[in-house]
């Protein structure tokens, strides 16, 4: 893994509370009685989740509470709590050090409702499926009801509700910018991205008897302060002066490199993002001198009060955070909340491998709490015979949280951890066949892929490695990964591992001898992969690769499937009602699933979830990828009937989607597409009893005549195409 200039504390290099003693816990306790069993009088830390507790690494609240117990502290879970009163929040007393509160491995308003806004029937991280076994905003619930318990406890939230809720922030449900969570949660701390080392340096000080109020300058964490009071040494700046928002013409190109700064290849070409400061050596590659020093700059973004009222100024806000995300060069921001300051210090730094080894390797169950009594957790099944080998993307596409959280940094666990963890897989989950169902992360394909310089990476400003092109600084071997691969595969006792994580083909045609070892040896018949579209307009906002790329992936797929003798598929995932999408995208995307012979099931619809770039591009209808300067204009499907519309396009071959289109078609003066030929988008006819309206009723219907809806696609039966994802 990359350097970085600051060396952080080891992971596990601090002195162990009194209670590693007691030894670990077969599963942390969930209730007195357990605590009891422990001989605990009392628990050093509470963590509160909205999912249900599953001893596993792929859960966060499992990750943490393993990691605080390693540390030797005592750490009990409060899993599903009943919200309704304080009362499922005593289960365990009130804690010695702090109460730890998350939503779960979602963000509770993404888990609970469709991207229509309809509440989900079902909860994957609950005991049968449940739903409605969390509430709204689960953080906001649960911190308020930990307070009525103990309103002394230093309470800190975390997750990824917490995280993607740092700042004020554009909330799609209540369609309003919102206020930071930490102030409407009335939090002591705020635990941001990878949250291990900011998690164990807050319980190691207040075990050590700080109060919660010294503890200022952890990375990833945030907290409130009085308006103007800076930290000791600290130079407050405006966020005018890093990015300039207002207009000018013509509208700059956002990639473009000044001729000096051209070596630089993954240095963006605007001015706002060339750094405060940079490393000296970075000179000979053309990159200012340093002019202040980044670790002692806080910048001041707009408040909340100006971007509520100005979208202009919500889109430089969301454009500074996603500039000061690189913990190698990322300075502390500060944002006005009323008659207080939100003070975000800089993200993280990563972990190095042999830390991410030790965290995955604690003594996890690997199975739900027995409590449980065997119920299934829809969440747990689908992960059991999995293995994580990375964490974090630097692919950057602007509808997804998980370079906001996990960061753009891959940290990789090494090759040996994994075949141990896919050996403890093997002999001790229950229902092992043989089959390792993945080897993954946010993105298959990026294991122990990184900068090749550490200096320029330290620097980099550029939201993607990837976008517009591959960096040429970016190393792309996947020569490691094919070994491993090849290793975990002739494991005893394993007859065959799968990749189900998505994968960035643009990366992976960069290596012919990845897509061979991928086709030949771990694919199950079908591999998901993500185009997420077909038209330029569209991915330029997503920063996804064009289809040409996704077609020469697939070139290479099928030749190597061929030459094993297999019949294989891609399973391709598009995205409706995308920023920057118009309903003409949405036709020639149509056209060519069509001309592909691809019938998706299931689709999804654009989600505005909290703080990503593209929610910024659905509520200010601006491009915060580009100078605002520029004010580039966005469009958005923001009306019900157009994202409807979007969607059924995907679903051209459903006949209750038929009339929908026609209307559509004949607006856009399309009509030559409508017809009963091969070569028409939809027929003419309409099948009884389809075709129904929002109210019921049911547009006039011809007999059903043909095998429109069966028709040979040229595939067998496929699973659902375009499920939700991470």
């Amino acid at each position: 893994m990359p350097a970085v200039a600051e060396t952080p504390r080891p992971l596990f290099g601090y002195r162990r509370f009194w209670a590693h003693r007691l030894g670990p816990a077969s599963f942390l306790p969930t209730t007195r009685a357990e605590m009891d069993e422990l001989g605990w009088d009392v628990c050093d830390v509470v963590l509160v989740t909205g999912d249900a507790y599953v001893d596993h690494p792929s859960f966060g609240m499992a990750i943490v509470g393993r990691l605080l117990e390693a540390q030797g502290f005592r750490v009990g879970i409060v899993a599903q709590p009943d919200w309704r009163s304080a009362e499922a929040f005593a289960a365990l007393g009130a804690p010695a050090l702090f109460w730890g509160v998350t939503a779960g491995n979602m963000d509770s308003m993404v888990n609970r409702y469709t991207s229509d806004r309809r509440p989900r029937s079902d909860d994957a991280y609950s005991p049968g499926g449940a739903g409605g076994l969390r509430p709204d905003r689960a953080a906001l619930v649960y911190a308020q009801r930990c307070r009525e318990v103990a309103a002394d406890v230093p309470l800190v939230i975390g997750g990824i509700e917490a995280s993607l809720r740092r700042i004020a922030h554009y909330d799609y449900w209540s369609e309003k910018v919102r206020r930071s969570i930490l102030v409407d949660a009335k939090a002591d701390l705020l635990v941001y991205g990878n949250g291990e080392r900011a998690i164990v340096d807050i319980a190691h000080r207040l075990a050590a008897g700080a109060t919660i109020d010294d503890i200022r300058d952890v990375r990833g964490t945030a907290f409130l302060t009085r308006p103007g009071v800076l930290r000791e040494g600290f130079v407050e700046i405006d966020s005018t002066t890093v990015d300039r928002p207002g207009p000018v013409a013509p509208p700059a190109d956002p990639y473009a490199m000044a001729p000096e700064r051209a070596a630089a290849a993954c240095a963006t070409g605007d001015r706002a993002a060339d750094p405060a400061t940079t490393p000296a050596t970075l000179l000979q590659i053309g990159r200012r001198a340093p002019r202040a020093d980044r670790a002692h700059t806080v910048v001041r973004l707009p408040g909340f009060d100006d971007v509520v009222r100005d979208r202009v100024l919500y889109a430089h806000a969301s454009r500074l955070l996603h500039l000061e995300s690189n913990p190698g060069n990322a300075r502390a921001l500060v944002q006005r909340h009323g008659e207080r300051d939100v003070w975000l210090n800089p993200p993280p730094l990563p972990l190095t491998t042999a830390e991410m080894d030790r965290l995955y390797e604690l003594p996890y169950q690997r199975v739900p709490h027995p409590g449980y009594a065997g119920a299934r957790i829809p969440a747990y099944e689908m992960i059991r015979f999995s293995v994580t080998i990375l964490r974090g993307c630097f692919g950057g596409c602007s509808f997804c949280s998980i370079t906001e959280h996990e960061g753009r940094i891959i940290q990789n666990r090494s090759a040996e951890s994994i075949l141990r963890e896919i050996a403890l897989v093997r002999d001790r989950t229950p229902g092992f066949t043989g089959i390792i169902s993945d080897l993954g992360g946010p993105t298959a394909n990026m294991w122990r892929l990184a900068c090749k310089s550490r200096e320029i990476e330290a620097a980099c400003r550029k939201p993607s490695c990837v976008f517009p092109d591959v960096c040429d600084n970016l190393g792309t071997d996947h020569g490691p990964l094919v070994a491993l691969y090849r290793k975990a595969r002739t494991l005893p006792g394993v007859k065959k591992v799968l990749i189900a994580s998505g994968l960035r083909y643009d990366l992976a045609v960069r290596a012919p001898d990845y897509v061979r070892e991928l086709a030949q040896h771990h694919t199950g018949g079908y591999l998901k992969i993500a185009p997420e579209h077909t038209e330029a307009g569209p991915l330029d906002h997503m920063m996804k690769p064009g289809i040409g790329t996704y077609a020469r992936f697939k070139e290479l797929f099928d030749r190597y499937s061929a030459e094993a003798g297999k019949e294989q598929y891609l399973i391709p995932y598009f995205i409706a009602a995308h920023p920057g999408t118009t309903d003409l995208d949405m036709l020639n995307l149509a056209l060519w699933l069509k001309q592909n012979k691809f019938r998706p099931d299931q689709v999804q619809a654009f989600l505005p979830g909290p703080m990503a770039t593209a929610t910024a591009m659905y509520h200010t209808g601006l491009n915060p990828l580009r100078s605002l300067k520029a004010r580039e204009p966005v469009h958005s499907a923001k009306s019900l009937a157009q994202r409807r519309l979007h969607k059924a396009f995907l679903r051209y071959h459903d006949a209750e989607n038929w009339p929908t289109l026609r209307t559509a078609l004949t607006r856009m003066g399309r009509e030559d597409l409508i017809g009963n030929g091969k070569h028409h988008l939809v027929p003419r006819w309409q099948p009884q009893g389809t075709g129904r309206r929002r109210d019921g009723s049911r547009p006039d219907a011809e007999p059903r005549r043909g095998t429109a809806l069966t028709q040979h696609t040229g595939l067998p039966p496929q699973p659902h195409i375009g499920k939700t994802r991470r």
